[in-house]
């Protein structure tokens, strides 16, 4: 679905009505959902004034992360959240670091954000698996998923992630939780050894 068309749904306005704010025509707005015509460049700032919203939004092809983001934004008009509290949190990668993430006085705008991360992690995943050809690689990614779906929550699982996480450096040595620090430093002495192996072997 375009931008506009969505926004114009999100906030239950006839195209009548953005007609008569934009000075143009309804047939314009039509146009412009059907993408039979782009939208003017001087119209898309006064868009922008109207809802609230960056440009790039209305003309483009939304996918869920788009309006989630727009839905999030309207929220943020509506609610004027305030920022009550930070949890804890890190980023990923060599660079890692923990970082504060805001909790908000309103259980939507919370919510909100939640849906959003997940629909991020959706949206990687689909890239991830759509530029996969080999049917090994395919096979492999069944096997994630199953195990995703069977047995996130056993210890074996979440050590073994962690495990994999330090040796490919997507969390640094100074990530870890007591917990799974044996776990990790036996996987990591095997890993080695394993590396080792390859590199005689070659």
């Amino acid at each position: 679905m375009v931008g506009l068309e969505y926004i114009l749904n999100l906030y239950h306005m006839e195209h009548q009505v953005l007609a008569d704010k934009l000075g143009i025509k309804k047939q314009n707005i039509n146009l412009w959902i059907k993408g039979k015509q782009s939208i003017s460049k001087k119209h898309l700032p006064l868009l922008s004034e109207i809802f609230g919203h960056e440009e790039e939004y209305f003309q483009k092809e939304l996918d869920d992360v788009d309006k989630l983001m727009i839905q999030k934004e309207k929220l943020r008009q509506e609610l004027k959240p305030q920022v009550v509290d930070y949890e804890t949190d890190i980023t990923l990668g060599k660079d890692a670091e923990f970082i504060g993430k805001p909790i908000y006085n309103k259980v939507e705008f919370n919510e909100i954000n939640k849906e959003l991360e997940k629909a991020q992690l959706v949206a990687e995943f689909r890239e991830v698996v759509s530029g996969i050809d080999n049917p090994l690689e395919l096979q492999l990614m069944s096997q994630l998923s199953m195990l995703l779906r069977e047995r996130r929550q056993e210890t074996i699982f979440e050590y073994t992630i962690d495990a994999l996480s330090h040796y490919y450096d997507v969390l640094p040595d100074w990530v870890g939780e007591p917990e799974s620090d044996e776990f990790v430093e036996e996987f990591l002495e095997l890993a080695a050894q394993h590396d080792k192996q390859k590199i005689e072997e070659n």
